[in-house]
């Protein structure tokens, strides 16, 4: 009687899964879409801090590339633009010359015109004295301008130089690694001290909050599903159910992949969807799902 009542007991356990089964729409697995984060420059990575399974924050520092040399070249580009303000010219001394004797032959005009009032000077002394004034006037603007021509030309050699200083520091600031997205670290690649390349990945993170369940469905379920619709979820091995909305329908047929189990094996033929299901903690990378287009029979119950 007891390999009987097992037998029967086996049976129905079996029976029940299967009509359980059946009642599912379509079935699939949960994963992530990760992002490989890689360096945007080239050196020996000497710091990075990442652990796979730990939360980052977006915009969160992680890593450093090494920047010696880009930091003496920045330091050479400020070394040669200090050296230009050196040779710029200052017009102010021969200028004060200048400036000192025109007033002394404003002066001698004084002079010269209390004399012409008291006739003992002559015109053309005074004609005299105004055109030496005129000449220093013309040699006073003539040097500012000299200056000024000069001191241009050499200050333009900075308009490159500022520029190589930007190029420099642009790439001083990609040395600098940070997290892109907020998410869990899946893989770590990279580790501290090694060598690396811009585009290289260092690690792949993908948000968790959120994971992406694809499914499959065949073509007689394709005219019943369409993107942004909401559906029901139910993981395997529990109870628990979730919402998920539809965010891709294939637009092309595949045969059915070895894992998954449509809802009528005689279809070879499925087209892939993804859903997106909201993740309380529960649910993890990989595990299988059961998905219902109405409210799954456990829940009509409650």
């Amino acid at each position: 009687m007891r390999p009987l009542y097992f037998l029967l007991l086996s049976a129905a356990t079996l029976t029940a899964c299967t009509q359980q089964e059946e009642q599912a729409d379509a079935f699939g697995n949960f994963e992530a879409d990760p992002v490989s984060v890689g360096a945007e420059a080239s050196g020996r990575l000497v710091w990075f801090d990442v652990r796979e399974g730990e939360h980052l924050a977006a915009d969160r520092l992680i890593g450093l590339v090494d920047t010696s040399l880009l930091y003496l070249q920045k330091q050479q580009v400020l070394a040669t633009m200090q050296a230009l303000g050196k040779k710029t010219q200052d017009p102010l001394p021969q200028i004060e010359v200048l400036q000192e004797q025109r007033n002394y032959q404003v002066g001698e005009r004084k002079r010269i015109e209390a004399l012409l009032a008291d006739k003992a000077a002559t015109p053309k002394q005074l004609d005299d004295i105004n055109a030496q004034i005129a000449v220093l006037d013309k040699q006073i603007d003539a040097a500012r301008k000299q200056s000024q021509t000069a001191n241009r030309g050499i200050l333009s050699e900075n308009d490159p130089l500022r520029a190589q200083l930007a190029i420099l520091d642009e790439q001083l600031d990609r040395c600098y690694i940070r997290n892109p997205v907020s998410g869990t670290v899946l893989t770590k690649i990279a580790e501290a001290d090694e060598m690396v390349a811009p585009g290289g990945p260092l690690y792949r993170i993908a948000p968790l909050d959120t994971l992406i369940l694809r499914a499959y469905i065949s073509g007689n379920q394709l005219a019943s599903v369409k993107l942004g619709q909401n559906l029901y979820i139910q993981v395997d091995g529990t109870d628990k159910s979730y919402n998920g909305r539809i965010t891709w329908i294939s637009d092309q047929s595949e045969f059915t992949p070895k894992m998954v189990q449509t809802k009528d094996e005689r279809i070879n033929l499925v087209y892939a969807v993804k859903i997106a299901v909201p993740n309380d903690g529960s649910l993890k990378i990989g595990m299988p799902a059961e998905v219902y287009f109405s409210m799954p029979p456990q829940q009509q119950e409650q």
